[in-house]
């Protein structure tokens, strides 16, 4: 049974901590660098849920994409949220390890595993690493689809094969355009929009995108419009958690550690129910 020290070692050679953002919070919150580790738990964000999953499952380590603390914090008070998840971990003996953007751009990061979520053939990053020579690290994903599809029938696809929450998928653009190429992002993806018209896509999938970046995307080339896919952010990146898990999987194999992985099914996307817009005669603002 491995060290705590040692799984986080070897998810650092995974994700390593010095290729996240300048502003990003990665790494080990809480835990015990000597105590055994025989479960682990992966997830999107550790919220109040997660840690109370991590307790009932009886993890020992805590993975998550999102920080906890992104900003810094002066306390870990029980009286604030984020302080009774650190309660909560800290007092079951559930250790807490976050890689965010270091797993963005990691090969395979998330954007792969969005990518692969989606059947879609990964050809290149969108945003590449200088420091990679071989070209495969970086931000987002250039891919291609295995056969053309329309908007509509695109954005069918995506919302079959992401997780379900009650966002699903918004897209903008013609819902008859076909689909060849498509860049993909996960997270909130509209400051990608440069990269995305220097690939030559005809769509972005990310999540977040807000209305003024949109629209000045869709109206930058009327010539070659981008067709745009909004997802919601959590569901554009959980499939990197099935991919992590596999990834440890692997590792815990090779070494003969014999770990319990597991990936939480638990919906922390915070929204929880939509209501489409009822069709009327005329479709505009109210007099």
């Amino acid at each position: 049974m491995p060290r705590l020290s040692e799984v986080i070692a070897a998810l650092d050679v995974l994700w390593p901590p010095e290729r996240a953002e300048g502003w990003d919070a990665v790494g080990t919150v809480c835990g015990d660098p000597d105590r055994d580790v025989s479960r682990v738990l992966f997830a999107v964000d550790p919220v109040q849920e997660i840690a109370d999953e991590a307790v009932e499952l009886g993890a020992d380590l805590l993975v998550t994409h999102h920080p906890l603390y992104l900003r810094g914090t002066t306390t870990v008070a029980a009286s604030t949220a984020k302080g009774r998840v650190v309660h909560t971990l800290i007092k079951n003996d559930v250790a807490l390890h976050v890689a965010h953007t270091n797993a963005d751009t990691a090969d395979p990061g998330v954007s792969d595993a969005l990518a692969g979520a989606l059947d879609l053939r990964v050809v290149r990053p969108l945003v590449p690493d200088a420091g990679d020579p071989a070209g495969r690290r970086g931000l987002g994903r250039v891919c291609e689809l295995d056969h053309p599809l329309t908007v509509r029938e695109f954005a069918d696809r995506a919302a079959k094969l992401l997780p379900a929450t009650a966002q699903g998928i918004r897209a903008a653009g013609d819902p008859d355009a076909l689909v060849r190429t498509v860049a993909v992002s996960g997270g909130s993806g509209d400051s990608l929009f440069d990269a995305v018209r220097a690939a030559g896509v005809d769509a972005f999938l990310t999540a977040d995108l807000r209305h003024h970046p949109a629209s000045e995307a869709r109206a930058h080339d009327p010539r070659t419009p981008l067709a745009l896919f909004d997802a919601a952010h959590w569901a554009t990146e959980w499939p990197w958690c099935e991919l992590a898990a596999a990834q440890l999987d692997e590792i815990s194999d090779r070494h003969g550690w014999n770990l319990r992985v597991h990936v939480s099914g638990t919906v922390t996307d915070p929204w929880t129910a939509h209501a489409a817009s009822t069709t009327t005669d005329n479709p505009g603002a109210p007099n």
